[in-house]
């Protein structure tokens, strides 16, 4: 094709005439070559940037533990680090936790209300902090709390699921662990049967992890080094580890504050100096000057004079010697750039967090609802990203221990005569979801008027609704029709009640769902 061009261009050009040179025709493509070439071109501008790609074991070796303690230290001493870690803590779990929806369904297709109260109703005894924390210091929500404030702290959180009869009725509960007792530092190649470790991970020739070396787990012991480099191995299985993967063959875990924790070191810095030149401006201070020719009078004794010092009083003035005046110091700092260069510094640390500025730095002067909504609906994607990664990470395993310990305890019935599931169904009521903290917006009378319309054009269900608003509609159906029936048998007119609650299509009269049978239980007294 491209000598079919040449053969007519050649032909179209007057007598005489030659070609365009190819040096021409290749113009485009060289500058071209040229811009994307200069991005790795290494020159005095670009010399602190890296040439080589490193791999994802040596960029964790060599940057894991300063990146870790520095960012511990941020959030002991920065108000806007410590800010960022509460609001991890607010989005991802919020207030009442990470909520299980049992999902359990008969062969029919319709969900087993009975066997999915008992299921949820035991999880949430199990969740008691004297029950599922080995410490019994934390409940189950705090537990999820604690993981997703080791994960924006230390990069990653590590716990590990204990068993034993002895613990609980359940035989299961949580420890929580200090990653850094894990040695990152630890490395070792050709161990037996192709085994290795990389940064404190024991791993099979596949790379699947089989165990986690630890300094020390016994929680009386303040430092991460106990007995040299003798270290505790606990199975993989046992410990659950969850972290963020930036590089593909990534290991461990990088605080979520990676790319922020110079700058909010340097603007802690500003802002301290700027505070401190603020105090100093404040005082206008100064000093004395002698006039040419004028100045302390010399004694026959030699004695050097007291320099003069003035105390100055609001709304009084001193008089001074003849021959002397004074020289006001008068620093103009902080100026007018302070605010404007702390505010472009908080957008980059934002951008980098994940979250948006308003909420980051607490300044709501300048965002309209426009721009306001944009900003909150974005942060909000990243906390239900942040909230699925939480599920998959650390609920889930869990969830899978607890259930079959659970059914081998017995999960009694709600209104049975103590009976309870059945072991061998486990596949059946292993169906489950969970339902995360949701957001309500600034303005909750159009987002109603948008979900009802969103109902009646059918484009959302109305279970849909009430799970994007963070609730149960199991929970909220079976409340609505216990409040119907608890206002027909006060005496109020059933006609009445229906105008009142707003769906006269609620006309049931009863609070038993559909799908309770008793075939799926067993009475074991």
């Amino acid at each position: 094709m491209v000598l079919e061009l040449l053969k007519r261009r050649k032909a179209a050009a007057p007598s005489g005439q030659q070609p365009a040179p190819r040096s021409r025709m290749r113009a485009i493509p060289r500058a071209l070559s040229r811009t994307l070439l200069g991005q790795a071109k290494a020159d005095r501008l670009s010399a602190d940037l890296p040439t080589t790609p490193v791999p994802a074991d040596q960029f964790i070796d060599k940057n894991q533990r300063p990146l870790v303690a520095r960012s511990r230290h941020l959030l002991l001493t920065n108000d806007y680090a410590r800010g960022f870690v509460r609001q991890v803590r607010q989005n991802v779990v919020g207030r009442k936790g990470i909520q299980l929806q049992a999902q359990a369904k008969d062969a029919d297709g319709t969900l087993d209300e009975r066997a999915n109260d008992a299921i949820e109703g035991d999880f949430a005894k199990w969740c008691d902090r004297r029950i599922c924390d080995v410490a019994g210091r934390r409940s189950f929500r705090q537990l999820l709390s604690r993981a997703a404030e080791d994960a924006a702290i230390n990069g990653e959180f590590m716990f590990r699921i204990v068993y034993g009869r002895n613990l609980n009725p359940w035989g299961l509960a949580i420890q929580v662990l200090d990653p850094q007792r894990c040695p990152v530092e630890v490395n070792e190649d050709r161990l037996p049967g192709g085994q290795f470790i990389r940064q404190g991970i024991k791993y099979n020739r596949w790379g699947r992890a089989v165990a986690y070396l630890f300094g020390t787990l016994d929680p009386s012991e303040s430092d991460y080094r106990f007995g040299g480099r003798n270290f505790v191995e606990v199975p993989a299985e046992e410990v659950v580890h969850g972290f963020l993967e930036d590089l593909v063959g990534q290991r461990r875990g990088l605080p979520w504050m990676v790319t922020a924790v110079l700058r909010l070191h340097h603007l802690d810095g500003f802002e301290k100096a700027s505070l401190v030149n603020a105090r100093v401006s404040s005082a206008k201070g100064g000093w004395f000057e002698w006039e040419e020719g004028m100045g302390p009078v010399d004694e026959d004794d030699g004695d050097e004079h007291e320099p003069l010092y003035m105390d100055a009083e609001p709304g009084s003035f001193q008089e001074l010697p003849p021959g002397l005046k004074f020289k006001p110091w008068e620093p103009q700092f902080p100026t007018s750039e302070l605010a404007p260069f702390s505010k472009q510094s908080l957008r980059g640390i934002a951008t980098g967090m994940g979250i948006d500025y308003p909420t980051l730095a607490n300044d709501l002067g300048d965002v309209n609802f426009s721009s306001l909504r944009h900003g909150v609906l974005n942060s909000r994607d990243h906390w239900m990203e942040l909230q699925e990664w939480l599920i998959e990470q650390l609920l889930e395993p869990v969830y899978q221990a607890w259930l079959p310990r659970a059914l081998l305890k017995g999960i009694t019935v709600p209104g049975t005569n103590g009976a309870t599931l059945r072991a061998e169904r486990i596949e059946k009521y292993r169906a489950h979801d969970w339902q995360a903290r949701r957001w309500d917006w600034v303005d909750p009378d159009k987002d109603s008027k948008t979900a009802a319309r969103d109902i009646a054009n059918k484009i959302k269900s109305p279970s849909q609704v009430i799970r994007e608003r963070g609730g149960d509609p199991r929970s909220v159906w079976r409340q609505w029709a216990s409040d119907r029936q608890a206002m027909i048998d006060a005496g109020i007119p059933e006609a009445l009640v229906d105008a009142t609650l707003g769906d006269p299509a609620m006309n049931s009269g009863s609070s038993t769902p559909q799908g309770e049978t008793a075939g799926e239980t067993s009475n074991e007294g």
